[in-house]
């Protein structure tokens, strides 16, 4: 489908996030609301989607659940806890479907044990903008394309002890949103990046007021890379580097029903737009002798990669009550019935200064022999959702159960 010069520029200004621009626009975003808006942006914000519709039906939470094949992109340090010698999973999301039918996330995802310790993994996630006719200036057609972003990871989780693991996750991505097409005056590129995720789970057996529990926790600080630019002309910008963190309780009610409680923590390691000081008379930007914007309250957010993620912590420039609300809560509920029938639902909250994304989840999951299959839905409560009135769903295959049969039909 050729979508019209207003989604083109939707779209690509949601994704090519050039740093001077956001800049401005955010400072004339604050205004117009009467209120402290302030909301970090980054390149490759598909890195932060849930890919998998489980974890996507318990409110976004994923980082102590118990291990499945998807666990690569929430806390792969799980993959060393599974019970499975091998698994695969497939995942669709459609994205913004009410504006536009073309525009979708899929992710595939796999596990290989090694040993009773290690275990090896991996996972791409494709993110598609569908067809997009590029314009000029002057709104004249420049031709259609069909703009993408990926990430291919591989991981290594290794059990530390009894109850504990750790894992460490690889990973390239590829931005390439312009299809080499100047961008005003500015000649692009596709952007690329280095990453790595550095993460850890513990899980243990305890008793719950009688009743037997799993008690599990996990923590991830994903996406630690370079910065990515599309164009020589502007700033690199930070990836989403994230620290993810949450406990899980899973309660054993009796040999066929099983319900677990999870809740995940997430803080961007990136820096917080500041706030620019501006001319009374005529409320434009203050620029130094240097040709750089002014800083009022806050940091400078033009700094490196550790820098950035070190001082994510004490940035904000509303101080600690704004470092709070960066923090985004999942909560989620998962029941089971002799692992073949499963119920979901969760809640996401993000503050209203910092995107003001709220919405309720559900979701169910089925389990036959060798295939699982999972749905999940969302209810926005705040403002919509690129995933509202959209079922996504994943697809995950056994291979130790399709072993298991194999043996019998011999």
């Amino acid at each position: 489908m050729t979508k019209s010069l207003f989604t083109q520029t939707l779209a690509l200004s949601l994704l090519l996030t050039f740093a001077s621009q956001v800049k401005t626009y955010s400072q004339d975003y604050d205004e117009v609301l009467g209120q402290d808006v302030n909301t970090i942006t980054t390149a490759v914000p598909f890195l932060m989607i849930a890919p998998d519709a489980r974890s996507g039906a318990m409110g976004d939470a994923g980082v102590s659940t118990s291990p499945d094949a998807n666990s690569m992109h929430w806390n792969a340090a799980k993959f060393a806890f599974i019970d499975k010698d091998m698994g695969l999973s497939l995942n669709y999301t459609p994205w913004l479907r009410t504006l536009v039918p073309d525009i979708n996330l899929s992710y595939l995802s796999g596990f290989k044990r090694i040993d009773e310790l290690q275990t090896v993994a991996a996972s791409l996630v494709f993110f598609s903008l569908g067809d997009i006719q590029f314009t000029d200036e002057a709104g004249m057609p420049q031709g259609t394309y069909r703009p993408s972003e990926f990430a291919l990871d591989v991981a290594y989780a290794r059990k530390l002890g009894e109850n504990i693991s750790g894992a460490i996750t690889m990973r390239f991505i590829n931005s390439n949103l312009t299809q080499g097409q100047d961008v005003g005056s500015m000649e692009t590129r596709p952007g690329r990046a280095l990453a790595a995720d550095v993460s850890a789970y513990y899980e243990r057996e305890l008793d719950w007021r009688r009743t037997p529990a799993i008690l599990s926790a996990g923590v991830n600080i994903s996406n630690i890379g370079n910065k990515i630019s599309y164009s020589d002309d502007i700033n690199a910008n930070f990836i989403p580097i994230n620290l993810r963190l949450g406990p899980t309780l899973t309660l054993m009610l009796d040999e066929f029903n099983t319900l677990a409680f999870t809740l995940d923590f997430n803080k961007l390691l990136v820096p917080t737009p500041p706030i620019y000081a501006r001319n009374p008379d005529t409320n434009a930007p203050l620029v130094d002798d240097d040709g750089n914007y002014v800083i009022a309250e806050g940091s400078d957010p033009n700094r490196g990669v550790v820098s950035g993620m070190f001082g994510s912590f004490a940035d904000a420039p509303g101080g600690f009550s704004e470092e709070l609300n960066e923090i985004t809560y999942s909560a989620g509920m998962e029941y089971w019935y002799d692992q073949q029938f499963a119920i979901r639902g969760g809640y996401f909250h993000e503050h209203e200064t910092k995107g003001n994304r709220k919405f309720f989840t559900l979701g169910i999951g089925l389990k036959y022999n060798v295939f699982g299959l999972d749905f999940s839905y969302i209810i926005p409560v705040a403002q919509r959702s690129p995933l509202e009135n959209v079922l996504r769903f994943s697809l995950s295959f056994d291979f130790d159960a399709l072993a298991a049969q194999q043996d019998r039909g011999q």
